[in-house]
């Protein structure tokens, strides 16, 4: 009888995340092996370029205990709503759509000091209990890492397109980031490339690229592992400036070296999953 029980629960699970993800042409995980690799400025640019393609785009941001994403786009403040028992994404103009937790937390300051258990509760009710609607795109900015928060991730969202790595150019972050490939190749997820975020320094007064740490690491690890080189993201203050004041960079500064840079990577992201 419990057998069975479990059986209809599995069932029942299943046909919810079907019921949630089934009007979502594409979804592209975003992963890093480490922290501090930018992999939250990624996912909200690459989210908003998409967007200013006019394709319907949303955010799914499940880094419990680091929810960043709703600051890049100015909505921190905001609060998730339910209606008919599916949580509703917040919206940002024209065509982006946000899960994050930050909007469920009774200040901006709060910190998340749950288990684990509880934060895979968290992130189950955002992969099942969201009304996304039609989407072009689903970004998945996870949590850094390969532990078991982001193996419950992408066991329930085994239908995925793919994984984009973001790594910078240290011999560190490409160790992780290698780990970050197998953890793709294990879990049958495809990987779509990396991107080498934070590559070289771009003087605001020449232009003159100086390379903070190194350049072209990301290349090699993407050649080496045979995966996609998606391209380099330059340092500039405009890329960081603009994320804290709640607008990426390719809508605050479409000219800039690191907005064209995305660009590009959006286009080859497109091309690979379409």
């Amino acid at each position: 009888m419990a057998g069975a029980l479990l059986t209809e629960d599995s069932i029942k699970e299943e046909t919810k995340i079907q019921e949630t993800l089934g009007k979502i042409k594409h979804i592209i995980i975003v992963m890093s092996g480490k922290g501090g690799v930018g992999k939250s400025t990624v996912s909200s640019n690459l989210a908003a370029a998409l967007a200013m393609q006019g394709n319907q785009t949303g955010i799914m941001d499940v880094d419990i205990t680091g929810p960043n994403i709703p600051k890049m786009f100015g909505v921190e403040d905001e609060k998730l709503h339910v209606l008919d028992e599916k949580l509703i994404p917040v919206m940002v103009p024209p065509s982006l759509k946000l899960i994050s937790m930050a909007f469920l937390l009774p200040d901006k300051d709060s910190p998340v000091m749950w288990r684990g258990p509880v934060k895979m509760g968290a992130i189950k009710q955002f992969i099942e209990d969201v009304n996304w609607g039609d989407l072009d795109y689903l970004i998945v900015d996870m949590p850094p890492g390969t532990g078991d928060e982001a193996l419950s991730i992408v066991q329930l969202m085994p239908k995925a397109d793919g994984m984009v790595i973001v790594t910078t150019p240290q011999d560190v972050a490409l160790l992780d980031s290698r780990k970050s490939l197998r953890f793709g190749a294990e879990t049958h997820i495809p990987i779509i490339g990396i991107i080498e975020n934070m590559s070289g320094f771009v003087c605001p007064h020449c232009g003159e690229v100086t390379d903070i740490f190194k350049s072209g690491g990301g290349e090699r690890a993407a050649k080496e592992l045979n995966v996609q080189f998606l391209g380099k993201i330059p340092i500039e203050p405009g890329i960081v400036e603009s994320g804290d004041s709640g607008m990426p960079a390719v809508l605050k500064y479409p000219d800039s070296a690191s907005a064209k840079a995305i660009n590009q990577i959006v286009d080859k992201i497109v091309k690979t999953v379409n």
